[in-house]
């Protein structure tokens, strides 16, 4: 395990990429120092050919990550050009998990509120256990949320629900998470590891460059302004051309479990 003044731990198993918040005095919340830990270590799972899953949590069973740490906001972000600075290193650490090529799994237990959402909506899976809460504070700090940020929270849940969130700025229960679609499952608390990496050893089973397109197809229909529809035909190409297409073919004939490498 690698840490970073162990406040952002990574390790590998097998094929999968845990990134674990760490700061569970402070329910994880993100300090300006753990956003570009954060980065660094998209970019060296995203460059990993062994990692096919990356699973985001948080440390302690508290929190999966309870926003942005606000103890540093008198210093670094007190005003609208020390945020735009503010803004500027953390949108590498956004446009990272935009960038990366392989699914990402959010494990959400206990609060989820203000980042901690933004973070979550950026991951392309959320399972969550009972115990979560979730808020965006925004309106009760007079802060205003970047457009990447909204998109996102517009696509996954609407805009009607997504203006309810963002006005009244309430916390919410798992029940409602999952009725307007910010989750993708809710499941018991002692349930969640098992159901998370359930759920991540059956998708690193399957085609990485299958899975990598399907992902990177899914983007291109909600961003029609980075549309590349021959970056897509090449990637549909890589696959048929594949050596894990043959396999597939083979094992689906021979009614065996295949055997993928990613090439």
């Amino acid at each position: 395990m690698n840490s970073n003044k162990d406040q952002i731990l990574s390790r590998k198993d097998n094929f999968i990429g845990w990134m674990i918040i760490n700061n569970p005095e402070r329910r994880n919340a993100i300090s300006f120092a753990m956003r570009e830990q954060m980065t660094r270590v998209f970019e060296e799972f995203d460059n990993d050919p062994q990692v096919r899953v990356m699973i985001i949590r948080g440390s302690g069973g508290k929190a999966f990550i309870s926003g942005a740490d606000i103890s540093e906001f008198k210093n670094i972000r007190n005003n609208f050009d020390a945020e735009k600075l503010y803004a500027k290193a953390s949108e590498k650490m956004t446009d990272a998990m935009i960038a990366f090529k392989k699914p990402i799994i959010a494990m959400i237990e206990g609060y989820c509120v203000g980042g901690g959402v933004a973070t979550a909506i950026g991951a392309d899976i959320r399972v969550a256990s009972e115990n979560t809460k979730y808020g965006i504070p925004a309106g009760r700090l007079g802060l205003a949320y970047g457009f990447d940020n909204l998109r996102q929270l517009v696509d996954l849940v609407g805009p009607a629900n997504a203006k309810m969130i963002l006005f009244s700025a309430d916390m919410f229960d798992a029940s409602k998470a999952l009725q307007i679609g910010l989750v993708n499952n809710v499941v018991p608390q002692d349930e969640l590891e098992s159901t998370v990496l359930e759920l991540a050893n059956k998708i690193a089973n399957n085609a990485p460059l299958t899975v990598c397109a399907s992902k990177e197809t899914v983007k291109h229909i909600l961003r029609p302004e980075v549309r590349d529809l021959k970056k897509l035909e090449e990637l549909a190409k890589e696959c048929f051309d594949s050596m894990d297409y043959k396999e597939g073919r083979e094992a689906f004939m021979e009614k065996r479990k295949p055997r993928f490498i990613g090439k």
